[in-house]
């Protein structure tokens, strides 16, 4: 929870270099990255730091959050043939570290002139660090002949916080709203997580439920059961395309929604662990078509929490009639559903050999499948919410979710249900 307005900041200097609450305290990024200040200011006062050495130290904070560089702290490489989840934390990672950066180069120049008062005396931090390689010209500069054992120290703090703080909010496509847990040792008590979760990234291809339990680790500082989200303090962590298109929405990201507090974290969880073994309807076999539904509602239900974990539904009305998704497979299907590179692209290709509508899929029992060529479910005109709920309906593998001015051809491939929605308006 937040700290109450009363609470007293502990006096800086010393051994005391940040300006979280002394009992620990919830913190988006600019209040953790502004309480953590004062080791700036240590770092400027025992190593006599000027403008031009300012511009040393930013150059350092850049290199060490970018990606590709010898002396980056995320060793990840990123391309078009990368694994989506891995393409889309690069992304996070260089749009959150160039921002980083950008304010640690606006606090270097302020605290020149502007300085932070150390009332208990100069820093003397003893930093454990990770051995974040530092730029040559860094490197003379903090070990030259102003700096020293103690700027290091302090730099070395700095600099690990900062990395902690990016890689925590990696998960996060709002990441500067999300309330981080910190304790008085900043973020340090989110190593062991961050250690499991980089390793993972790093070796493998990552599960949605490792990013999920990083996050979760860093919003409340515990574990919980695997899942797809999570609701804690005063809100939930959930797939950001709730809310998105699914056709251009990340498949592995979430977005904190602020909501009313509760007093244990929840954990969200699919109704269905092992969609292999769920039944099954064959496109085939469904009655047909005779008419367009037209446009339908959806909204979400959750579930009661039973033991910490709760499931939730996608439920669609038309004419009082109603059919329930649940959500954690429609959040399955939207992150294993192929995607075209390109909305707006034109592919000269074969139609669809039969098209189906999003009502009778829905209405069907089981996960719908096809074996007999490729199978076009029309969710032109549905709203984003409709087209998730389909997504949960049908058996998550050789689905294409594409535009509906944009055609496929079948190949030689398996067969596959094409689902046609609108495309995304600009702005």
């Amino acid at each position: 929870m937040p700290p109450a307005a009363n609470v007293t900041m502990p006096v800086l200097g010393g051994s005391r270099w940040n300006g979280f609450p002394a009992g620990g305290a919830t913190l988006t990024a600019r209040e953790f990255f502004a309480a953590a200040e004062p080791l700036l200011q240590g770092i400027i006062d025992d190593n006599a730091i000027t403008d031009a050495d300012s511009e040393v130290l930013e150059a350092q904070i850049r290199a060490t959050l970018a990606l590709g560089t010898r002396e980056t702290s995320l060793p990840l490489a990123i391309g078009p043939d990368s694994a989506s989840a891995a393409r889309e934390l690069g992304e996070q990672a260089q749009a959150i570290g160039q921002e980083l950066a950008s304010w640690a180069t606006a606090a270097l120049g302020r605290l020149l002139t502007d300085r932070i008062s150390l009332p208990a005396g100069p820093l003397v931090v003893r930093s454990h660090c990770y051995g974040h390689l530092l730029t040559p010209p860094a490197a003379d500069l903090l070990r030259g002949r102003r700096g020293g054992p103690v700027t290091m120290q302090l730099y070395n703090e700095w600099l690990h916080q900062i990395v902690l703080l990016r890689d925590a909010l990696l998960p996060f496509t709002n990441w500067q709203d999300v309330p981080l847990l910190i304790t008085p040792t900043g973020l340090r008590h989110t190593e062991p997580a961050r250690d499991a979760f980089l390793t993972e990234l790093l070796v493998r291809q990552i599960r949605h439920t490792s990013i999920v339990a990083f996050a979760r680790q860093t919003v409340t500082g515990a574990s919980g059961p695997a899942g797809y989200g999570f609701a804690a303090g005063g809100g939930t962590a959930l797939p950001a395309v709730l809310g998105q298109s699914p056709l251009t929405a990340p498949r592995h990201l979430l977005t904190w929604r602020p909501g009313p507090a509760i007093d244990e974290p929840v954990t969200y969880v699919a109704k269905v662990r092992d969609y292999y073994a769920a039944p099954r309807t064959l496109f085939e076999d469904l009655p047909a078509v005779t008419a367009a539904p037209g446009p339908l509602t959806a909204r979400t239900v959750p579930s009661p929490v039973t033991d910490g974990c709760r499931t939730a539904a996608i439920e669609i009305a038309r004419d009082g009639a109603t059919a329930h998704t649940d959500l954690g497979q429609a959040l399955r299907g939207h992150r294993f559903a192929h995607r075209p590179d390109g909305v707006a692209s034109d592919v000269s290709a074969d139609e669809p050999s039969r098209t189906t509508d999003v009502w009778t899929t829905l209405r069907a029992p089981g996960l719908v499948w096809t074996e007999s060529g490729d199978v076009a479910v029309d969710a032109t005109g549905q709203n984003d919410l409709v087209v998730l709920g389909l997504l949960g309906r049908l058996y998550p593998e050789d689905v294409t979710l594409q535009p509906a001015s944009r055609t496929t051809a079948s190949g030689n491939g398996p067969s596959r249900l094409l689902v046609l929605v609108d495309a995304p308006q600009a702005g």
